[in-house]
């Protein structure tokens, strides 16, 4: 079997529901936040998925997202990794995308980056790590991050420029799935948030 990377976001918190740019400012979940992270975790624990007894499962060590793999029931399995940190959003961190444009009409995060923060080659990089190590063994793997490094790591599996990560959104507490089609890469689920409903 070809290994898959199944891509958990974390779920709701008072910056992502305002739309802020949320790096490695630790913001816990809401309680909306901490419901969907254990929607996700029943989803993930039946068929066809049955608990995924040989996935490798790794998540980013901040809070949301820690927090969202243990709700999920994949807590004792799941081994930190500062390559699924979210962007550093140097001196954009807490500020909407309105705020931004309002000082830097235009602006895409995606071809601009952001002053004072993270590289968009380093964030490209990161991922590039993560579906290195997705790869390297016949097994699926499970991961627990953020908006952004998620998109990014569904660019790079299919082996994209960041800059197409603009376009693949992805909502709070949202199951996504990078797997193969024909021997390619592929997306073979994105954005799903149907445990939510």
């Amino acid at each position: 079997m070809a290994p898959r990377i199944l891509l958990a976001r974390h779920g709701q918190t008072e910056w992502s529901r305002c739309g802020k740019h949320t790096g490695r400012t630790d913001i816990p979940l809401l309680d909306e936040g901490r419901r969907g992270a254990t929607l996700l975790g029943e989803r993930l624990h039946r068929a066809p998925w049955a608990g995924l007894p040989d996935a490798e499962v790794r998540t980013s060590p901040l809070a949301r997202a820690k927090e969202s793999c243990e709700l999920a029931g994949f807590g004792d399995r799941a081994q930190e990794w500062d390559a699924l940190l979210e962007w550093d959003y140097g001196a954009y961190e807490g500020l909407t995308p309105a705020e931004i444009a309002a000082a830097r009409p235009g602006w895409l995060i995606w071809r601009d980056g952001v002053p004072e923060g993270e590289a968009r080659e380093a964030v490209a990089a990161r991922a590039d790590a993560v579906v290195e190590w997705a790869r390297s063994a016949d097994r699926d793997v499970l991961v627990f991050a953020h908006g952004h490094i998620l998109r990014t790591l569904g660019a790079r599996w299919l082996g994209y420029d960041i800059s197409f990560a603009s376009r693949i959104r992805l909502d709070p507490t949202s199951l996504s799935l990078l797997g193969w089609a024909y021997g390619e890469p592929a997306i073979e689920r994105w954005n799903d948030t149907g445990h939510l409903t």
